[in-house]
């Protein structure tokens, strides 16, 4: 199902807008749509609360570890690089 969404702009607004949308051939209504995307892309899917009880619950856990300078070595190796010293 598809709704139909209207915001009104002032015209100097709207001109961007229209030279965005011009710039990348694209049709005003396009180039609102896909702005809108990202703009849903950047905004946290889950609320701070349920985040913090994810890192809460996480802690709690004892996972194995290394000294900071041996995992450094570890990983720089697996790109190919020579630890540093």
């Amino acid at each position: 199902m598809t709704k139909r969404l209207q915001v009104i702009l002032q015209d100097p607004e709207y001109r961007e807008v229209q030279r965005a949308a011009r710039s990348r051939h694209m049709s005003i209504a396009q180039w609102v749509r896909e702005a809108l995307q990202v703009a849903r892309r950047r905004e946290p899917i889950a609320g701070t609360d349920i985040k913090i009880a994810a890192v809460r619950a996480a802690v709690k856990h004892e996972f194995p570890t290394a000294d900071i300078g041996q995992m450094l070595a570890e990983i720089e190796s697996g790109y190919g690089w020579e630890p540093h010293s």
